[in-house]
């Protein structure tokens, strides 16, 4: 009998020592940065894939080394809506995610236009936004490594960073425009520079012939 293949996932269920409290919150960031959900305090899952077995068992042997207990399952949903809700959850962390990349888009589009109508256009902007863009672009790429079933933020995140884009690119061609029309212009040349050709060696060359053809009686 065919079936579809169900959704499963791996499902990490730890305790650590109340004691150094840093050490449970370095394992808190640790886990979410892998894009796990919490189901529950201390329980959490990731979609299964050999990668994320191997980052579960490393998370597993450091907290065994630290004096706590970790086990970690692979497993499914019982019906198509807890597997729906599971989704729900991870997409909604990334569209938490995606929401605060946007806020940042809005200051870095703010700060390009601020730069316009203060009419100042230098390549040290153009510099420092092109590297606050490439920050940007980076970021969406950490954020999209983890969002694992298409989180509803994504495609106004990856349009926002397009008009970002966009935003340099205008701004960069306008400054590139302006250093070319500034070196163009023509230099007056100096005053010495405009007797010069006054003074040609051609005018003492008959001279020194004539001298010469005295000297020979001719």
């Amino acid at each position: 009998m065919n079936r579809e293949k169900k959704q499963s996932w791996l499902l990490l269920t730890y305790k650590v020592p109340a004691e150094p409290s840093k050490f449970r919150v370095a394992i808190w960031r640790r886990i979410r940065s892998l894009g796990a959900v919490y189901l529950q305090n201390s329980i959490c899952v990731l979609p299964t894939t050999t990668e994320h077995q191997r980052q579960f068992r490393m998370v597993q042997a450091d907290i065994d080394r630290a004096g706590g207990e970790a086990v970690i399952f692979e497993t499914l949903a019982l019906d198509t809506k807890q597997e729906e809700r599971v989704v729900a959850y991870f997409k909604h962390d990334r569209d938490q995610d995606y929401e605060e990349f946007l806020d940042k888009c809005v200051d870095y589009k703010k700060e390009i236009e601020k730069e316009v109508k203060a009419d100042h256009y230098t390549f040290a902007e153009v510099k420092e936004n092109d590297e606050d863009l490439k920050k940007l672009k980076n970021w969406l790429e950490r954020i999209k490594a983890l969002d694992f079933y298409g989180a509803p933020a994504r495609a106004t995140a990856q349009q926002r960073l397009a008009e970002c884009e966009e935003l340099l690119e205008a701004y960069a061609n306008e400054v590139f425009e302006r250093e070319q029309n500034a070196k163009g212009e023509p230099l007056e040349k100096p005053a010495a520079a405009k007797r010069a050709p006054s003074k040609t060696p051609a005018a003492k060359k008959p001279t020194a012939k004539k001298n010469a053809k005295r000297r020979d009686g001719k």
